[in-house]
């Protein structure tokens, strides 16, 4: 009974110091090795989904820093440090802590963990680049041959090589649609899943059955998001008959 009694205390207690409410969001990070009186700017897209725009601004103090406010859904943010090139991607949640190790060397590097969320889509992201390093690695292979045959003018070296790097690349993005489809079919709950079946709408060519069955398959926390109502619409749009071209009017002038 003693056992029960002590679990339930540090049940209440680990509640009780959360200091995420609902409808907020909080990230704690450190920044070690970068000068107390850094800026670190968080931020957001803007209303068009074209740039972005400052929702706050902190101060690196003793090596750690933390931003505090509020959200109602899931939502990708970045992080810009004062000097540094690169930028800090994150999701942040409703209720949710995010931690974050700011890599002073190469933000890029960055840690970012905490929620569901960010740890999926860093695993997913690490799925893509293996993928995309066949590319890569074919581009270091090669460019000093591509660059004595543009020297030389030599199209058939030239030819040979476009020919191949059009080959992988075809290959990559046939598997990555694959990794994609694959990722959302599988992780009903993961926020970048309704993020991809929203992209997917996008290609000309994609079968709506297809993103119709992914959208129904996502859970009702992502359909209640703003990609989840957008993914709704498209849907609801691509089953609306086209409209009918009226016939042209009796004794028209030509």
């Amino acid at each position: 009974m003693k056992k029960i009694i002590l679990l339930l205390s540090a049940a209440v207690f680990l509640i009780s110091c959360s200091n995420v409410g609902k409808g907020e969001f909080l990230i704690t990070g450190t920044a070690k090795g970068i000068d107390n009186g850094k800026t670190i700017i968080l931020e957001t897209q803007d209303a068009n989904g074209l740039g972005l725009i400052a929702l706050d601004t902190v101060k690196v103090e003793n090596g750690k820093f933390e931003f505090k406010g509020k959200i109602t859904e899931p939502s990708f943010h970045t992080l810009q440090l004062e000097s540094a090139n690169g930028k800090v991607l994150l999701i942040l949640e409703d209720g949710q802590e995010v931690t974050i190790a700011i890599d002073k060397d190469s933000i890029q590097k960055s840690k970012v963990s905490g929620t569901y969320n960010n740890d999926e889509y860093v695993k997913f992201t690490k799925d893509l680049e293996v993928m995309q390093k066949k590319l890569v690695d074919f581009q270091k292979k090669n460019a000093d041959i591509m660059t004595s045959a543009q020297q030389t003018q030599d199209t058939v070296v030239i030819n040979k090589l476009m020919k191949e790097f059009a080959k992988i690349q075809e290959a990559v993005s046939t598997d990555s649609k694959k990794k994609y489809f694959g990722y959302a079919e599988t992780h009903p709950k993961a926020f970048i899943s309704a993020l991809i079946v929203q992209g997917m709408m996008n290609d000309p060519a994609v079968d709506m059955k297809k993103i119709e069955s992914l959208y129904k398959g996502l859970d009702e926390t992502l359909k209640a998001t703003k990609p989840g109502k957008a993914i709704k619409t498209r849907l609801e749009q691509s089953k609306m008959p086209a409209a009918a071209t009226p016939p042209p009017s009796v004794g028209a002038s030509n």
